[in-house]
Parts: structure tokens; C-alpha cells; sequence
């Protein structure tokens, strides 16, 4: 297994060195460098073009956020942060994993396994495929395979450049197929799923709650929706609200 590159920024030292014995303990991370300056780090990422950026958010002069608008396309990225609040805005630039300080191996450790098999997707050449809708199934490609998926074992849909992941009910790990977010949205039935984000769809049905920050709570996730979202969502929810009082 071709062992992932990564490099390390955050303007604690502490941080740095704890996040350097995870990627030591692992066997399919090479870490290429590691910073506690967010300006000097830009210039290694930009030259070096890491997999995968282990990448603080709050920091001075650049923070991660920021950093993170101006990667390569080909290096993808981990928050890892104290501050919960910071969340929903990792969606906005398809980070692969969200990790909350104090981290702890297990959650490293699950973080990674999402950028491998989203690399291993990304890496495996194939041919664009659309989903085929049959009944209240729906197929996609899945490492050269047909998947018949029932419609109501999908909980939400994640897209990552030119990836689709599909998060189930009877899965352990999201289905990887090369799609379009738009070739998925179109092939969903529009009564039981909802574009709430641009790389995200959801089954309306899943939905646990939705906040007074309008986000959603579904699966494991927790999705900011943005404003060019926001209004058709509303919609949505004046639909479903037996009292309509705000």
C-alpha cells in the first residue's frame, strides 16, 4: 500500500508533536513536514502537494480556514481544532474529517481511513457513470460492480470533486462511485430527497433535527446549510410543521 503523504500545521507545539506519533504509529502516513506557522506552511504545501493536510483552524495571520480556500486540488484536508463551533464551516471546503481537540487515536485513526478510501476511489480509473433507477432501487458503480441500493437505505449523499460518496443505513462505510452531484440529484426522487448544500443531498425523511443555526442533524453529521440553500429548505419545513409559528 503506497503510504500517504501529509503535513502537519498547527500553532501549538503540543499539538504538533501529539498529531507527528499518530502519523508515526501509522503505517500508511509518510509525513512530509510539520508547522506551527501558517504562512511558511503555505509555501511547503504549494511545493510539496501532500495528500492529505493535517490543518488547525484558529491561528494567527492565516488561519485554517483560509488556508484551506487556497490548496492544491490534489491535497485533501483534517481539521483538527478545540472549538466545536467551527464545524459547519469545514463543509464549505469538503474537508475529509472534522477532529476535535483532545484528540484520540481511534478518531486519527478513523480520519485516515476516509482519506484512503477516497484515494483509493480517485485512483481507480473508470468510466463516468450515471445511476440507473429501477422501482424504489437505485444502481451505481462500485469498484467495477453494479450496487442495487433501495432508496430508503440512503441516508445522505456526499460529494467530493468528481466522487459521490453514499452513506447507508446497512453500511459501515460510504459507497464510492465517480458521479456528479447533479447526475445524483436529478436521478433521486424529489419528494424524498432534498439538495441542502452543493456537496450535499439528503433523504428529508432521516432528518433528526435542524437547529436555530439551520443545521441539519443527520447520521453522523451535522451540515450548515448555506444561503443559496436556505430558502428552498425552509420551504421544505413550512411543508412538514404542523405548527407553523416562528
Amino acid at each position: 500500500m503506497t503510504p500517504l503523504t501529509c503535513i502537519i500545521v498547527d500553532d501549538e507545539p503540543l499539538a504538533v508533536r501529539l498529531l507527528t506519533s499518530y502519523v508515526e504509529m501509522t503505517p500508511d502516513l509518510q509525513l512530509v513536514a510539520s508547522f506551527t506557522d501558517s504562512i511558511t506552511a503555505i509555501r511547503a504545501i504549494m511545493e510539496q502537494k501532500p495528500d492529505l493536510l493535517f490543518l488547525d483552524i484558529q491561528m494567527p495571520n492565516i488561519d485554517g480556514m483560509e488556508l484551506a480556500h487556497s490548496l492544491p486540488e490534489e491535497t485533501h484536508v483534517v481539521f483538527t481544532t478545540a472549538f466545536k463551533e467551527y464545524a459547519f464551516e469545514s463543509y464549505e471546503v469538503n474537508a475529509v474529517d472534522y477532529l476535535l481537540k483532545p484528540i484520540r487515536y481511534n478518531k486519527f485513526l478513523a480520519s485516515v481511513e476516509k482519506a484512503r478510501n477516497l484515494f483509493n476511489a480517485q485512483q481507480t480509473p473508470v468510466q463516468p457513470t450515471h445511476p440507473v433507477q429501477q422501482a424504489n432501487t437505485v444502481f451505481i458503480r462500485v469498484d467495477g460492480e453494479w450496487r442495487n441500493i433501495p432508496l430508503d437505505q440512503i441516508t445522505y449523499v456526499n460529494g467530493m470533486k468528481d466522487y459521490v460518496l453514499f452513506y447507508l443505513d446497512s453500511e459501515p462505510k460510504p459507497l464510492i462511485t465517480h458521479l456528479t452531484m447533479k447526475a445524483v440529484e436529478d436521478m433521486l426522487p424529489k419528494d424524498k430527497f432534498l439538495r441542502i448544500h452543493r456537496s450535499y443531498i439528503i433523504a428529508v425523511d432521516k432528518i433528526r433535527k435542524v437547529d436555530r443555526n439551520d443545521c441539519v442533524y443527520i447520521g453522523n453529521e451535522i451540515i450548515h446549510i448555506p444561503d443559496g440553500y436556505l430558502q428552498a429548505f425552509r420551504q421544505f419545513l413550512e411543508s412538514r410543521m404542523i405548527d407553523k409559528r416562528r
